[in-house]
């Protein structure tokens, strides 16, 4: 699927949640959309794993590590189970690591930044739920277009 997200602003400016650049990209793919699904913790990242062992479904994960720039949620082995269980893409309002690897595989990736260590596993956060940050709000289902020049949300899908 191809398209750019300065022309969905363009053509779709009224219907669109534009987000605050803030994100880097770290993935393969540097241009990415689907479905959303969601995940909000705090450098925890057990349902981050639980999230990508299950079907992606061409669905993209949004994850409200609430912007913790003190570990990673996400590493190559994560990673590496998204593309095999088809995730399309990551959006990390948090850090990641192993991004060398990363930056190799099938799969769209934006996070504030890296960070060298692991996580913490508790068991902790909740998944499908409305999140916040970067001045919009995700909602599961609703639809994400991400590339290098930006983040954006739509309710229906606008590009075919």
């Amino acid at each position: 699927m191809s398209f750019h997200t300065a022309d969905l602003c363009d053509a779709h400016s009224d219907s669109l949640q534009i987000v605050d650049p803030m994100f880097r990209d770290y993935g393969g793919n540097l241009s990415f959309c689907g479905p959303i699904s969601t995940i909000k913790t705090y450098e925890d990242n057990t349902l981050v794993r639980a999230a990508v062992e299950s079907p992606g479904e061409g669905r993209v994960l949004v994850v409200d590590a609430g912007g913790s720039m003190r570990c990673a949620m996400l590493g190559d082995n994560l990673a590496e189970l998204a593309v095999d269980n088809g995730w399309t893409g990551v959006v990390m309002y948090g850090c990641i690591r192993d991004s060398a690897e990363i930056g190799t595989m099938p799969l769209g990736v934006k996070a504030l930044d890296t960070h060298p260590l692991k996580s913490i596993k508790n068991d902790y956060g909740q998944r499908d739920i409305e999140v916040h940050f970067g001045g919009v709000s995700f909602r599961p289902g609703e639809y994400l277009y991400a590339d290098s020049d930006g983040v954006v949300i739509s309710k229906t899908p606008v590009v075919d």
